[in-house]
């Protein structure tokens, strides 16, 4: 019988702890053997020996690690390779402090692309397909890992990267592109684009994989309508994860499959650090399984997610979770409340009149802390009192938040737009 998937594993629940409970064990072995700090972090943590490790029920006698982690052990840090072993290096996009860097073996490189083949697989493309990538190149994993995927995977790739709207909307019309790949705001960018240009009958888009950013279900909705999309999916991914395509969304978009076979997946409460309840949001921890140059023991991503239980209506057995909700260190603490820009862009999505594109503006005005958002009208709205439908969301999220914030309806557009991730909150407080 013909497999279902060239690249998907088609496995048991079974098959998939068997895998996690050899890789565990390989993992641990791997980076006592190879890296000093690493077996310093185990020692510490009452291991006498990478044999006292047996399956996934010692897994949580295991020390985590951190970003800062990896900014210690600048500029190769958990390396456990030899350095003539390392055929790459990828750094996080970050503009604080020392950048997190990672290396990678060939077998790294490998493994990475057809991890990313699995998601142009899951996302129903062939190698009939056109696959733009308007994601960022340079040092960071984006746009090498979605053209790494989509040549191992054997579509055509149109590697642009961010930016430069004449080109994309260039290769859009004259080459036929099916799939984009971008952000959730570069395919807001170009589906505004392509509405104001009059192109929507001369494109031939049918679907969207998008990430790196939180994004609301408006917002997406708002692209897929205006590139005349059958499907957009989200899809996750870190530097220190090998980079994006660590799970994907399916057809049925009830959560992004992760690819369980490759890493262990934690959900545990930021706080104490104890498995989250069933069904509620916290902070995701991954464990490498094969990772070579730079594994990772129990990494915490900061990422907020929660896990979904049962089957997925596709019938694939690899594990679900939400979308990514926000960052744990993305967390807004405006007068002793707690805040998550999602929150706010949950709020706001209840409202018909609004569109998809806010800024928290956070400040300080006669020693107290002021807030206030700044939302676009949306374009097919008539609204008659704009400080009445202002009032009536302000009254909205203090009820939902516990704080109150001003909330400001600009005209549609006038917020700015990112080729990349869009600056959701200006902190100002500090300024004065």
């Amino acid at each position: 019988m013909k497999p279902k998937y060239r690249f998907l594993p088609e496995l048991t629940e079974e098959q998939i702890r068997k895998r996690q409970e050899d890789g565990l064990r390989w993992t641990v072995r791997h980076a006592w053997n190879g890296n000093p700090a690493y077996r310093d972090k185990l020692e510490q943590a009452g291991l006498s020996s990478p044999d006292d490790v047996a399956g996934l029920k010692d897994l949580a006698n295991l020390p985590f690690t951190s970003a800062d982690d990896l900014r210690k052990g600048y500029p190769l840090p958990f390396l456990s390779v030899p350095e003539r072993d390392v055929v790459r290096i990828h750094a996080s996009s970050g503009t604080t402090g020392k950048r997190k860097v990672l290396a990678y073996t060939q077998s790294d490189i490998d493994t990475w692309k057809h991890m990313f083949a699995r998601c142009y697989e899951l996302a129903g493309l062939s190698v009939e397909d056109r696959v733009q990538i308007s994601v960022g190149y340079g040092l960071w994993t984006a746009g090498a890992g979605f053209q790494l995927g989509c040549e191992h995977f054997g579509a055509m790739t149109l590697p642009i990267g961010p930016g430069n709207l004449e080109i994309q909307i260039q290769l859009l019309t004259d080459l036929g592109t099916t799939c984009l790949c971008a952000t959730a705001s570069m395919a807001l960018l170009l589906g505004e684009e392509v509405e104001k240009r009059g192109l929507s009958k001369k494109i031939k888009l049918k679907k969207c994989i998008f990430g790196a950013e939180t994004h609301s279900i408006r917002m997406r909705r708002r692209f897929e309508r205006m590139l005349g999309l059958e499907h957009s999916f989200d899809i996750t991914g870190m530097t220190e994860l090998y980079g994006p395509g660590t799970g994907l969304e399916c057809t049925a978009h009830q959560g992004v499959h992760y690819w369980a076979d490759l890493y262990i997946l934690e959900i545990l409460d930021p706080k104490t650090l104890l498995p989250a309840e069933p069904g509620e949001i916290g902070e995701m921890v991954v464990t490498t399984l094969k990772k070579e140059a730079a594994p990772l023991i129990r990494y915490r991503t900061r990422d907020l997610t929660r896990l979904l239980p049962g089957p997925c209506p596709c019938g694939l057995a690899m594990p679900r979770h939400d979308k990514i909700l926000g960052r744990s260190d993305d967390m807004i603490i405006f007068r002793g409340v707690n805040i998550y820009p999602g929150q706010i862009a949950e709020v706001l999505g209840k409202f018909k009149e609004i569109g998809s594109e806010y800024q928290i503006v956070l400040s300080r005005e006669q020693g107290r802390d002021a807030m206030t958002v700044h939302v676009e009208q949306r374009r097919t709205a008539n609204i008659e009192d704009r400080e009445a439908l202002a009032a009536a969301v302000s009254s909205n999220l203090r009820k939902q938040l516990l704080a109150r914030a001003d909330v400001k309806i600009v005209a549609p557009g006038e917020l700015p737009r990112s080729f990349g991730k869009t600056k959701r909150v200006l902190d100002e407080r500090n300024e004065e």
